[in-house]
């Protein structure tokens, strides 16, 4: 059997390696356009900031390698320019010295990644902007940055790789501009938890943008103009282009693969294309969404690695399933940790599905243990059904495990108050008795039982001001003084019995605290004392982030400094 993979970078690099494994006799080529393979994508930003000294820490393997351990022939800068399925062969370019000539193949695997998006800008040709996808993007920044030693530098757009590239600039003191199309960062996030993010960012002194929009581009002596749609020019000494990929599926098209989302190649489970002895896998494939079982695009390196691993098998005559991916990703954003899983709350809504969530502010490690950090999570689930959708959390130690335990649970299809039994380890450095995880699970128990009510950020535009609800802050007076919702009067939790008479029964109580433990023992007393109680999701801690960020937001001036 001879097998021809096109890309060797994750998928395909995955798959080159299992097919010889469970194949001995196989005959295996792999065509690379780039001059590297098995490199980590993930680290290139890092190499370029410095924290990845060595250039060669970015390549797992190379061609030689390859070959020595698996006797795979590893092809760079060798591009196949056609496929044709009816003859089972590629047409293959040597991009060293031009040569061009046919390979066929018995099973041909497509891996090619995606592509950045690149809009038809005036002055987008500069040499003073850039794209990050491959290692040789890295070191153009890189050489660009040696030998120029910017000042300053503009990223356009804030996913991923833009949010990785601005940490990494400013670790060399550059000043960095952040330019977002979108009202918010990260797009896996809800609003609500990109609040979190946006504050890590200026906090480490990015000039934030939000909802600008780049028009073009002009090469001046001294640097580069970033022209803004309706807003003044921003003068820079390089331009980091990260607004997004598209997949890469140009020779896919022409061969008559079935294609699907933004020209995405259409596979089934076993990542079989629409065309015979044809499998594809990574950025360029259309997947199923496991939670929404809707299609989808998926652009990072676990689901890759699984799907190249899946074609190999099913190549080499196995029947392995890929069923589907949710999106499990985590970022470092300068020294905390955002991460998510799932879907978020704008999706569920966009998709029809009636969801409810808890919102919780717990510590990473028991409190009386010194170091411990607060963590904001947020946990989506179905009302009804109570089947977990999806996870978000912001915080600065914890979060990875924390986000890992969620993301099985939603594979293994528990229950949202399901969470409350898991077994899980605990420490006083490392957890608490009652993990987070555990205690997202405690509150949509309650919810299910009819414990608690909540209320949310949202409705706090939509509550009456005219008297006939009470808005209660069950924090200490010292608390409530530094800060506090508009319109809410302040009774401690510990006084709160004592007090009772003060408030009217016949109106519903809202109520608010720190992190909403004291205000849900507020919300209890109340309750039992015949109160109609709705506890704030989130607690101030929550309230405030949120809208001093929206604050922040309405008031950014057209050249992005905060008033």
């Amino acid at each position: 059997m001879k097998v021809v993979i096109i890309g060797g970078v994750a998928g395909g690099a995955t798959a080159a390696a299992r097919i010889r494994r469970l194949d001995e006799q196989a005959e295996i080529i792999v065509f690379e356009r780039s001059g590297f393979i098995s490199y980590a994508n993930c680290g290139l930003p890092y190499y370029i900031g410095g924290t990845i000294e060595d250039e060669g820490d970015l390549t797992l393997q190379t061609p030689e390698s390859f070959w020595s351990r698996f006797k795979v022939k590893m092809n760079v800068h060798h591009e196949v320019t056609a496929i044709h399925p009816e003859s089972k062969t590629v047409t293959v370019k040597n991009l060293e010295n031009g040569m061009v000539f046919t390979e066929n193949y018995d099973k041909l695997l497509l891996s090619p990644g995606a592509k950045p998006i690149k809009p038809n800008f005036d002055g987008a040709d500069s040499d003073k902007i850039f794209t990050l996808r491959t290692v040789e993007d890295t070191l153009k920044i890189k050489k660009y940055i040696d030998k120029n030693h910017p000042k300053s530098a503009v990223v356009v757009g804030g996913g991923f790789i833009g949010i990785e590239v601005t940490e990494n600039l400013r670790d060399l003191g550059m000043d960095v501009t952040l330019v977002e199309a979108a009202e918010q960062l990260m797009a896996p996030f809800d609003s609500d938890m990109a609040s979190f993010i946006h504050a890590q960012v200026r906090k480490n002194g990015v000039t934030l943008m939000l909802s600008y929009f780049v028009e073009g581009f002009k090469d001046t002596d001294c640097g580069i103009d970033v022209k803004l749609k309706n807003a003044p020019i921003v003068h820079t000494d390089m331009v980091v282009m990260a607004i997004g990929v598209a997949p890469e599926t140009t020779i896919a098209k022409a061969a008559g693969l079935e294609t699907g989302i933004k020209d995405s190649i259409v596979v089934n489970d076993k990542m079989e294309t629409s065309v015979s002895d044809i499998y594809a896998v990574g950025d360029a494939v259309q997947i199923k969404n496991f939670v929404t079982d809707t299609d989808s695009l998926l652009s990072l390196a676990g689901p890759a690695n699984k799907q190249g691993r899946i074609a190999a098998d099913n190549i080499c005559g196995g029947n392995s399933r890929y069923t589907g991916g949710q999106g499990s990703s985590v970022i470092k954003i300068f020294d905390m940790t955002g991460a998510a899983t799932g879907i978020n709350e704008r999706t569920a809504k966009s998709l029809g599905i009636d969801a409810d969530k808890v919102i919780l502010s717990p510590m990473s490690h028991a409190g009386y243990y010194p170091g411990g950090e607060l963590m904001t999570m947020k946990v989506l689930f179905e009302k009804e059904s109570y089947r977990i959708l999806g996870a978000q959390i912001v915080g600065f130690e914890g979060v990875d495990k924390r986000i890992d335990v969620l993301a099985t649970a939603i594979r293994a299809g528990m229950k949202a108050y399901e969470l409350t039994e898991l077994d899980l380890a605990y420490a006083p450095p490392y957890s608490s008795a009652k993990d987070p995880v555990n205690m997202a699970g405690y509150i949509i128990e309650n919810i299910k039982d009819g414990i608690v009510k909540q209320w949310y950020y949202e409705d706090n535009e939509t509550l009456p001001c005219d008297g006939s609800v009470t808005r209660l802050d069950t924090r200490t007076a010292m608390e409530y003084n530094m800060g506090h919702a508009d319109g809410f009067i302040n009774i401690p939790v510990d006084d709160l019995r004592k007090c009772i008479d003060e408030l009217d029964k016949s109106k519903p109580v809202y109520i608010m605290c720190q992190s909403g433990l004291r205000s849900y023992i507020a919300s209890r007393i109340l309750m039992g004392n015949g109160f109609d109680v709705y506890n704030f999701a989130g607690g101030f801690r929550y309230y405030d982030a949120v809208h001093n960020d929206k604050a922040l937001n309405k008031k950014s001036t057209p050249c992005g400094m905060d008033e």
